[in-house]
């Protein structure tokens, strides 16, 4: 008996060990197959959205646009330098972000769509705040430096030659002062007093980026001892859309030595695109004295040259007023037009001034 339990005893254990074998099959067959379905169930769940983005003004396409699934950063791509992009999304209701920098965001939602493009405007509040100095632009709470920026909603109101009345009084630590009642005469200007050991004193004048001479870019036309013209006649004040002031000596690491004294920078008005646009304005006034000198009428003049025991041959005899000979209400009008327009390829502005006085 003992001789025959041996061998049924390892016949036992073989095929224990066959059915062991067949079962682990069986369950990493099992599994594997499990594994087939559910990714073929995901993929069935998935499927491909592409499109293209463009911006708003000139419809030209934007590479580097930002898209990504909405809740689920790690689904996302960039358009390409055609402004193309592809991308795989859940077959749910699911939303895409269009992100760009300068540009704001978009959102739009798949439902089932396969084909989605997408316009971006631009953000022009993100522009705001943006000072223009030296060979690029700034942000002005980055600025270490004193600066003052007025724009052209807050100017001076009336009928200038020169741009730099607009900010007269506008600006503090400015002083702008008219050297003569000459039209067009240039302005003595003093940035934080008058602190000037040598040189002129005047500060830098820049016009769109473009440093001035500071030459009066018109030949003096008047007869006699005239004052030196201003080097900003050429600019019509109407153009003029911003101006900012740099007050302190940080400005040399800008401009140079030259803006010792600050700088002043005129910001022009420039095309946008769109349709053409035309801009009209008309004006006109009276200049006159403000403050009139009290001066002696002739027969009060005689009587003080008696009193005075003065020569009597300084009177000529003539009864005319001298003063209001010389002062006189002048009419002054004022017209601009400006023309701007352009598109993707280009944009333009022209404008046309008539100032009388």
């Amino acid at each position: 008996m003992r001789k025959n339990s041996t061998p049924r005893f390892l016949l036992t254990r073989a095929a224990l060990l066959a059915s062991t074998t067949n079962s682990s099959k069986a369950r990493i067959a099992f599994l594997g197959l499990l594994f087939i379905l559910i990714v073929a169930q995901s993929h069935a769940q998935t499927f491909l959205v592409t499109g293209k983005v463009i911006s708003s003004d000139d419809k030209k396409p934007l590479p580097g646009v930002n898209i990504s699934l909405k809740n689920n950063t790690s689904v996302g791509t960039a358009t390409d330098n055609q402004g193309a992009y592809s991308i795989s999304v859940p077959a749910d209701s699911s939303t895409l972000i269009f992100s760009y920098v300068g540009y704001s965001s978009i959102e739009e939602k798949v439902v089932g769509r396969s084909v989605i493009n997408a316009t971006l405007e631009a953000k022009i509040t993100a522009l705001n705040e943006v000072v223009v100095v030296g060979y690029g632009t700034q942000l002005k709470k980055d600025l270490t430096g004193a600066l003052s920026s007025v724009g052209n909603k807050n100017f001076n109101k009336g009928n200038f030659t020169s741009p730099d009345q607009l900010i007269k009084g506008k600006v503090a630590g400015v002083q702008i002062i008219g050297n003569s009642g000459q039209p067009g005469v240039a302005s003595t200007i003093k940035i934080r007093g008058n602190s000037v050991l040598t040189g002129t004193g005047q500060p830098l004048y820049v016009v769109d980026g473009v440093p001035l001479s500071g030459n009066s870019a018109r030949p003096n036309t008047f007869d006699g001892d005239s004052p030196i013209g201003n080097p900003l006649n050429f600019l019509n004040p109407s153009d003029i859309v911003s101006i900012d002031v740099l007050k302190d000596a940080s400005a040399t690491a800008i401009y140079g030595s030259r803006a010792a004294y600050g700088v002043i920078i005129f910001n022009t008005k420039k095309g946008q695109s769109g349709v053409p646009k035309i801009d009209v304005m008309m004006s006109a006034g009276i200049s006159s004295i403000q403050h009139k000198v009290e001066v002696l009428n002739p027969a009060q003049y005689r009587e003080a040259i008696n009193y005075y025991g003065v020569n009597p041959d300084v009177d000529k005899k003539g009864s005319a007023d001298g003063f209001g000979s010389i002062l006189r209400e002048a009419t002054q009008q004022n017209y601009n037009i400006g023309i701007s327009g352009g598109n993707g390829d280009g944009k333009y502005r022209f404008s046309f001034g008539y100032y009388d006085q």
